[in-house]
């Protein structure tokens, strides 16, 4: 009897893991639901070429960003050596060789040898210098502006205070100043408060409630398009991407979740209940409303996804900020160029550019045009102006008398 229990036994196991097929179409089998999760969501989505081109390109332009910092934090000059900057490949997050790259890029790194060494060695090209001094003061005149993005941030937050490293990890993105909070925080002191070594407050909690984009742009939609207050009253501006399939039933669910009340950005927040009716719905749309005036504060409206986690308790973002982000295809955009994910306003953006610029993303424009150039027209860096410029700036010594010493001084005065 045990002998046959066990084989009977033996056969229910083997029997699972057999094959189904003709000779046993008699058992049952329970096929298994696919899982919708935020990771089929993004493999799944449709692309934007024009979109995930920008993101390539700005990836690499903060790549050149960190490899000028690295550059001026050089105490032997404005210059490095190629064998020095390989070191730095991982930190800046290159996949090619620094070498590769720095030749890639004619218009925007000079590449010449040492003088006495005969090494190879790069700088910043002139044009490149002169656009990033050009955005710094770009972003110094427009003080004010910067000081109204940070309260309206501030305003948002549930308690009125915010994380100072959150800000400073999407400094770039807000326009702020590398020293922003000595040159903005503390100088403002009537608007901002610091609480904490890395906490800051918004010291007139009771001013006038700020209006949201969104809000202005259905204003102008019930004034210029003649449109129902029923269905412009909570609605979001939809902009899906060349390609979208709609399938059935998705435009009875937007029209619902569009015309569906949620607490506004800047008022304070309701809470919802999660078993209510439309509760969870009502967190979700006010979450992505919270998400929507961020990027619209923003200079070139994109911020990098895993730096959008920083601001969730603040703004009390109870939902998965990635997961909420793909459920709304017509208003976020997540490419995943690069080695990070970067989130778009499909609304403020067509064909690839910026439909309102503003001067800082004109600044950074003109520095992805040097980018776009590549190895075209080189023959005009090698001028004899450009060689001359060499020299002159090899005999004054200024910046290879520090770290050569003093005894260079003759050596560079007969080296014409």
């Amino acid at each position: 009897m045990k002998l046959f229990e066990s084989a009977f036994s033996l056969s229910t196991t083997d029997f699972s893991r057999l094959r189904f097929g003709p000779f046993n179409h008699f058992c049952q089998r329970r096929w298994g639901k696919p899982a919708v999760t935020a990771q089929t969501r993004l493999e799944d989505r449709t692309r934007d070429l024009k979109l995930d081109k920008l993101a390539t390109q700005i990836r690499k332009l903060r790549i050149i960003f960190k490899l000028r910092e690295l550059m001026i934090d050089r105490k032997r000059g404005p210059f490095v050596s190629l064998q020095i900057m390989s070191r730095w490949r991982n930190f800046v997050g290159l996949r090619i060789g620094i070498g590769d790259f720095v030749h890639k890029y004619p218009h925007v790194f000079d590449v010449f040898p040492h003088p006495l060494r005969r090494n190879l060695c790069c700088r910043i090209t002139g044009k490149m210098a002169a656009l990033m001094k050009q955005e710094e003061n770009v972003i110094n005149d427009s003080e004010i502006e910067t000081v109204q993005r940070l309260k309206k941030l501030l305003m948002m937050s549930v308690n009125g205070t915010l994380h100072i490293h959150a800000l400073r990890l999407i400094s770039k993105e807000l326009g702020l100043p590398d020293g922003f909070r000595e040159s903005i925080l503390v100088k403002y002191s009537d608007d901002f408060r610091l609480v904490d070594l890395e906490i800051v407050e918004l010291v007139d909690k009771h001013e006038n409630v700020a209006v949201a984009e969104v809000e202005q742009w259905r204003e102008r939609e019930f004034r210029e398009k003649w449109l129902s207050e029923f269905d412009v009253k909570f609605a979001f501006p939809i902009n899906f991407p060349t390609g979208f399939k709609i399938k059935g039933g998705f435009r009875e669910k937007l029209r619902n979740w569009q015309r569906l009340p949620y607490a506004k950005p800047y008022e304070k927040r309701q809470g919802f209940g999660v078993r209510s009716c439309g509760g969870m719905h009502r967190r979700e749309k006010r979450a992505v409303a919270v998400l929507h005036e961020l990027l619209s504060l923003t200079v070139e409206k994109l911020v990098d996804v895993e730096r959008l986690v920083h601001f969730r308790r603040d703004f009390a973002i109870e939902v998965n900020i990635r997961e909420l982000l793909l459920k709304h295809p017509g208003i976020f955009y997540i490419s995943t160029k690069g080695n990070t994910q970067i989130v778009f306003l499909r609304e403020a953006y067509a064909k690839g550019c910026l439909v309102e610029p503003n001067p800082i993303y004109i600044v950074r424009r003109k520095m992805q045009d040097l980018l776009l150039l590549g190895r075209r027209h080189t023959k005009q860096l090698e001028s004899s102006m450009e060689i001359k410029e060499h020299i002159s700036a090899a005999d004054n010594g200024d910046w290879l008398s520090k770290s050569e010493g003093s005894w260079v001084l003759p050596i560079l005065q007969g080296f014409d």
